[in-house]
């Protein structure tokens, strides 16, 4: 196993950074706005937008993500295993989140066929690209520490794009379109392919792979999945990143419905009437006049500064507890502020906002933490195994993501299916004809339900076995392996 100096240019992190940057344009638009995009704009019932999240995105998880794990550690060429998928993938999986949510005038049988191939496509063009961008941080570098440092400069730039998708968007396709969200939503895409395959080369040229397997280190396909299925770290990692998907896609596809039709108006639009004031004060008009579109925006803002926030803590905390300990208290913590929800009553605006900034506090922490756990469970599988298969011990991490994407997105629509949502489309484009049920079925969908899956992923971390001490000690006997 070659090996290069460990000690990672900032330069460097930064354009590893800008390629979740990149992915994150696409993944939290995925998120916020998928089920939404599906039921009130391109007008499919729930049941089968829930369907189509739920069925393409576990094909999706379990069959293109290990499939790319298995060519990318097989993959040679003189940029490495990992890096050429980013170059050749960057321009078409810009072009399927475009017309992923491009709106054509089908039938409606036309567009459940159009929404099945282009979910399919984006997806696949996503494993192709993201899996193994994030195999490429396990062989930057074998430093734990640098990893934590990657990590973490690399979760601010996720941040960067979630705060985008989610406090401005929304805002910006209402501008864009003319009040025709179709036409908006298109336009916004459009500018964010660009921009993601401009990001997306940007980390191609800039970083390099350093860890190298050596030439007498071969594999077969049966010696890593056989590693694979014997590698409880990797099963628990896998389960968790499934869990902690679910219910971000869960919260996060939710906030849209919690603010069209459980918050209070009035009362919403009297909360942040002196934020909006001060912003027009000093020319930073972003939000519009909307208070329901300025208020889900100024709540996602909240949130993801203080996740930033708690970004800044994880570094520090993980080096000196260990990664599993650090995840697992932060991520009971932020749980505890999800649940509160359930309490908040449509005119406790104040409160909502409060505890969206604690959550986002406390879970900032966790963020850059899991996908460096990943890294290790592929440093643990080698230390085990004396062989390295750093993409297929990633699928892990790509598997999850897509499952709980999928399986979160889905119950968002199912749920709300089940409190009696009406399609807006099919219901003559009327946002005041929602019964009742919808308000509690928002409020549980972002409160107990998005809960659930934390509280059992804090559960899953007691058998997680590479704590501290095991972290240092893999970390130095691999050190001393690969120098031999």
């Amino acid at each position: 196993m070659n090996i290069e100096s460990q000690k990672i240019s900032l330069g460097e992190k930064i354009g590893y950074s800008l390629g979740d940057l990149a992915a994150n344009l696409v993944f939290q638009t995925l998120i916020t706005y998928l089920a939404f995009f599906y039921t009130d704009i391109y007008g499919l019932d729930p049941n089968d937008a829930s369907i189509i999240m739920l069925s393409v995105g576990l094909v999706a998880a379990f069959s293109f993500n290990p499939i790319i794990g298995i060519l990318a550690d097989r993959t040679r060429s003189k940029w490495g295993k990992f890096r050429p998928w980013i170059l050749y993938t960057s321009l078409p999986l810009s072009l399927m989140a475009l017309l992923a949510f491009s709106t054509p005038d089908f039938s409606y049988k036309g567009k459940l066929i159009y929404a099945v191939a282009t979910y399919s496509l984006l997806l696949m063009m996503y494993a192709g690209n993201n899996l193994p961008y994030s195999a490429l941080s396990g062989v930057i570098t074998g430093d734990m520490a640098e990893r934590n440092s990657i990590s973490s400069i690399r979760f601010v730039a996720v941040l960067f794009a979630q705060f985008f998708v989610q406090v401005f968007m929304l805002p910006i396709i209402e501008y864009a379109g003319g009040g025709d969200k179709a036409v908006g939503i298109e336009k916004v895409l459009t500018w964010m392919a660009i921009i993601g395959t401009i990001l997306l080369l940007t980390t191609f040229f800039t970083t390099k792979e350093r860890v190298i397997p050596s030439p007498e280190q071969k594999s077969s396909l049966k010696d890593d999945l056989s590693d694979l299925i014997r590698n409880k770290p990797w099963i628990i990692m896998l389960t968790l990143t499934i869990l902690v998907f679910v219910t971000l896609a869960m919260k996060g596809g939710s906030y849209v419905y919690y603010f069209n039709y459980y918050v209070d108006e009035a009362a919403l639009a009297s909360f942040i009437d002196p934020i909006l004031r001060f912003f027009n004060s000093v020319g930073m008009n972003f939000f519009g006049s909307d208070p329901t579109s300025a208020g889900f925006g100024l709540f996602n803002a909240g949130g993801i500064i203080f996740m930033l926030i708690g970004i800044g803590f994880s570094k520090k905390l993980a080096d000196r507890f260990g990664k599993r300990d650090v995840f697992g208290v932060a991520l009971f913590i932020s749980t505890l502020f999800i649940l509160a929800f359930v309490f908040f009553p449509p005119q406790s605006v104040g409160l909502m906002f409060l505890s969206q900034v604690f959550h986002g506090f406390f879970y900032g922490i966790t963020t850059p933490l899991l996908w460096a756990m990943i890294a290790d469970v592929a440093d643990y599988s080698e230390w085990k195994n004396n062989r390295r298969a750093t993409a297929i011990i990633f699928s892990a991490m790509m598997m999850g993501l897509k499952a709980g994407l999928s399986i979160g997105g889905a119950l968002v629509a199912w749920i709300l299916g089940l409190y009696g949502y009406v399609n807006i489309a099919a219901s003559g484009g009327s946002e005041l004809i929602q019964p009742d049920t919808v308000r509690h079925g928002a409020k549980m969908l972002i409160s107990v339900f998005a809960a659930i899956p934390f509280f059992l992923g804090v559960v899953l971390l007691f058998f997680y076995k590479i704590n501290k001490s095991m972290e240092v000690q893999i970390e130095q006997d691999l050190i001393k392996r690969r120098k031999s």
